[in-house]
């Protein structure tokens, strides 16, 4: 099954979660924040959306940082992502 985002939005699977902190100590799954971080899996065609033309920065392939609870989880064969609009996603990372 595939996933083809409408409009401005943008399907992004998160990067995986650190499970040790810098000092080395390792974090069970409850105590880990929800990544920011996610790879552009696809991204809508853009174009006029509530009036506004909305030309898409993003490519698939993008690692980007988001808003930290923006969007909306899905789980598509056994994967999660996260669909979002291109306005909540705050930066890529290069």
């Amino acid at each position: 099954m595939t996933i083809r985002p409408l409009a401005d939005r943008v399907v992004i699977k998160s990067v995986e979660a650190e499970e040790k902190t810098k000092t080395g100590i390792i974090l069970t799954a409850s105590a880990q924040e929800k990544p920011q971080i996610a790879e552009v899996v696809a991204v809508g065609p853009g174009g006029n959306v509530d009036g506004k033309e909305i030309v898409m920065n993003v490519k698939v392939g993008d690692k980007v940082i988001t808003s930290k609870y923006a969007g909306t989880e899905v789980k598509c064969d056994g994967v999660e992502y996260n669909i979002v609009r291109q306005s909540d996603i705050l930066a890529i990372v290069e």
